[in-house]
């Protein structure tokens, strides 16, 4: 069954003109164009795009993908090729009960703790 976030117009483009890369363990389909969509100086470049589960937001393409969506890898980057830094997705939590909170944020009661006296306020020279 096709992801329920495939748009018509995006299934039918991709039926016409979509090659299947391949999917990522999460299970997101990665489609380059079937013939070169411009000409550039180092050669012929292809329209690439990933076709997202429901509900995701562009931040989900996991590394090993990225590169490749980007146009900077000509293939994705092996599971035992990734970097330490190379965390699995996190998915973007801005504007949801979970997101990050500071210290002294409404979010959090509002208050912060006192000063400890290590601060200076800066006032301009008069």
């Amino acid at each position: 069954m096709v992801h329920l976030m495939v748009t018509l117009g995006t299934l039918l483009h991709t039926r016409l003109h979509g090659r299947l890369v391949g999917k990522d363990s999460d299970g997101r389909a990665y489609y380059e164009s079937r013939r070169p969509t411009r000409k550039t100086a180092g050669g012929e470049r292809y329209e690439r795009w990933v076709i997202y589960n429901k509900g995701e937001d562009g931040s989900a393409v996991p590394p090993e993908w990225w590169g490749w969506l980007h146009s900077m890898d000509d293939q994705p980057i092996p599971m035992e090729a990734r970097k330490p830094w190379q965390l699995p997705h996190q998915p973007n939590l801005t504007g949801t009960p979970a997101a990050y909170r500071p210290p002294g944020s409404v979010y959090r009661g509002g208050q912060r703790a006192p000063a400890t006296g290590d601060y200076d306020a800066w006032t301009p020279e008069s």
